[in-house]
């Protein structure tokens, strides 16, 4: 597995004496938006991170036995929207691996990767951050990377942090505030199946290949961020 870790993986951490910040914005991206790049790139500033992975999920566990386009689609919608930044590295290690994608799994073979002067950040919604504590072998999470937890403005976080303080996991997060989170992806496919326009959710290319590919035209109405 790692051979193909490293030909999908940019390289990081050349330099032993300084510390590198690389973000990992997971997710089943179906389909991205603007709301996962403009977190990604406000994440990005706000951590000054080195560069950000967008890793869609091949087979994610919290969407077993619902519907989920095709990976290579999903891959390919990465490819598009990201392309124009340049700190913004879309990545085919979940896609390509076999099995069920557990986050946990995901940042032990990160952190095997790079060496210990990489961090991990790893950016998800502060919604997450109630249901984390319950996630598979929470507290490898917890030691293995910071949380980067995307807030809407009048977002109450006190909930998310008693949770993380009741786990008793050593978990680190960091707040930010992002007002374009009140995008979704299920919105966007609701539209998409309504024939209403998504101009200005995400970008062009997006909605272009959606568009010459025949996505969400018929499926389930399953709900995500």
């Amino acid at each position: 597995m790692m051979d193909v870790v490293r030909q999908r993986l940019p390289r990081l951490g050349e330099d032993p004496a300084r510390e590198y910040r690389l973000g990992i914005m997971g997710g089943t991206f179906d389909p991205i938006h603007y709301g996962h790049l403009v977190t990604a790139e406000q994440a990005r500033e706000a951590l000054a991170l080195d560069l950000v992975l967008f890793m869609p999920a091949g087979a994610p566990a919290f969407k077993l036995g619902k519907h989920v386009s095709a990976p290579e689609d999903r891959y390919a919608m990465c490819v598009l929207a990201t392309a124009a930044n340049p700190a913004f590295y879309p990545s085919r290690f979940e896609i390509d691996r076999d099995g069920v994608t557990y986050t946990v799994d995901t940042l032990r073979a990160l952190r095997e990767e790079y060496p210990a002067n990489v961090k991990l950040y790893f950016i998800t919604g502060a919604d997450a951050i109630l249901d984390i504590v319950s996630w598979r072998d929470a507290a490898s999470i917890a030691e293995l990377a910071t949380l980067i937890a995307a807030t809407r403005p009048g977002y109450d976080i006190g909930q998310a942090q008693a949770s993380i303080e009741e786990s008793g996991y050593p978990f680190d997060v960091r707040y930010i505030q992002i007002p374009a989170l009140a995008i979704s992806s299920s919105n966007i496919r609701d539209r998409v199946r309504m024939g209403k326009s998504v101009r200005y959710l995400t970008s062009e290319s997006v909605i272009g290949y959606i568009q010459k590919n025949g996505l969400y035209r018929f499926e389930g109405n399953e709900r995500d961020a």
